[in-house]
């Protein structure tokens, strides 16, 4: 009888090993495709609080802050790195660091703030390793990874449990749907990280936590973001309808109002108007959590995306080629999109708003009609350049805004009087 508690004193220490064996093989497995991003970055504009995410920053969220921490994973043997697009939205440079100590630039592609995804581009000429990605079921109490790079030490691990699926919270204005809970450790520098399950498949991307408990971190499922990754390496840009859209609600439900219609596009062409009212996209309802531009993505190019409005009493179907979406880019100077008015620098110019500029354009006039959150320009207001990219006139300005508009990423460089911003331009409200 006394030879049973050694026993079990004796197979204790085997049963942990057998179960911390998988961890450590998963770690040894993928760490090398997950990376320490670095991110330079310009002041914040004063009153600018949008950006003063209680997400994943590292060294906090509240402070202002030239240089940022974070993580990414690397999705393709090319170079093409997913991290969250919070960590990178006001991006002068960008750095990718692997464990080996190599570092190299790296450009933003593409972004999707609705999801708060970006992708990242290495230039390095050479195969580099990558996660695979299964999509499958994610059940609640399955045993999860958490691989990143929390305040900037590199490739940490954490381990838990699927807490919950299908969470929705909302963080500093920006509402997060559908995301995975976890009760892994997960701090200020994780943003980006990897969530994997314990055969080292990809199944989450890290970014955010709760900021008023312990142990309840946040990821994006997978499939979300494949599918944005498919989208844009298939298509190579955004699909866009042509209006500026509110969220409203009434006794009947929640909706979308238009605010606008840019001229000469897909929206104009098929007759939608200010004032008429969204109901349904591709004959779904609307609702308050989801995500209105996925109704837009993971079609084929030759489908017809169709929307349902009511006009005064009266209700209708539109429909608009996916096709005739994807080919149209606005002009940047088209009032809607950004809400301002610009002109090249000229002496008028520089003697009416006190200006040394001599290159750029300068903000001359404010428009009513706007994108939700948009930054508060002044007119005076001197913009120098775009996604890090200086111009000297209002020609060059277009054509870099246009290429951001593809990427659904712009950074302009703003100077008001002596000081200089990196504002970055989402277009939540666009469709």
């Amino acid at each position: 009888m006394r030879a049973l508690p050694l026993l079990f004193l004796l197979l204790l220490p085997c049963n942990l090993s057998a179960r911390e064996e998988p961890i450590a093989d998963v770690v040894e497995r993928v760490s090398m495709a997950i990376v320490n991003i670095r991110v330079e970055e310009g002041d914040r504009p004063e009153g600018r609080t949008g950006l003063a995410l209680r997400n994943l920053l590292g060294g906090g969220a509240e402070e202002e802050f030239s240089e940022n921490l974070g993580s990414g994973v690397v999705l393709d043997h090319s170079g093409i790195i997913v991290t969250n697009e919070h960590l990178v939205s006001r991006a002068r440079n960008i750095f990718v660091r692997f464990m080996d100590g190599r570092e190299f630039d790296a450009e933003v592609i593409a972004t999707d703030p609705e999801i708060d995804i970006a992708l990242l581009r290495l230039h390095t000429g050479e195969r580099l390793p990558h996660l695979k990605v299964v999509r499958k079921g994610i059940r609640i109490g399955q045993r999860v990874v958490v691989i990143g790079n929390p305040f900037g030490l590199s490739s940490s691990v954490t381990q838990g449990v699927v807490s919950a699926i299908g969470r929705n919270l909302r963080i500093e204005g920006r509402l997060y749907t559908n995301l995975i809970q976890t009760d892994a450790a997960i701090n200020p520098g994780n943003s980006g990280g990897a969530l994997l399950d314990l055969d080292g498949n990809l199944i989450g991307i890290v970014t955010a936590i709760y900021g008023e408990g312990k142990g309840i971190g946040f990821a994006i499922p997978i499939d979300e973001v494949m599918e944005m990754v498919t989208e844009f390496l298939r298509e190579g840009r955004r699909p866009f309808l042509g209006l500026l859209y509110e969220k409203k609600r009434d006794a009947s439900g929640f909706y979308l109002s238009v605010k606008a219609v840019i001229r000469k596009s897909p929206a104009e062409r098929a007759g939608i108007r200010k004032g008429d009212r969204i109901l349904r996209i591709n004959g779904l309802r609307l609702q308050e959590a989801m995500k209105v531009h996925r109704f837009l993505k993971g079609s084929r190019a030759k489908e017809e995306i169709t929307l349902r409005l009511k006009r005064g009493e009266k209700t209708y179907d539109v429909t608009i080629g996916r096709s005739d979406a994807l080919s149209f880019v606005p002009s940047p100077l088209d009032t809607t999109l950004l809400g301002v008015k610009v002109e090249d620098i000229g002496a008028y110019h520089r003697l009416k708003y006190r200006l040394k500029d001599t290159k750029g354009v300068v903000v001359t006039r404010l428009y009513k009609e706007r994108p939700d959150g948009a930054f508060g320009f002044k007119t005076g207001d001197v913009i120098t350049g775009v996604n890090s990219v200086p111009f000297s006139k209002k020609e060059e300005f277009e054509r870099l805004v246009t290429e951001g508009l593809r990427r659904n990423y712009i950074l302009l460089h703003l100077k008001r009087g002596q000081e200089v911003f990196l504002v970055p331009f989402k277009f939540h409200n666009f469709l």
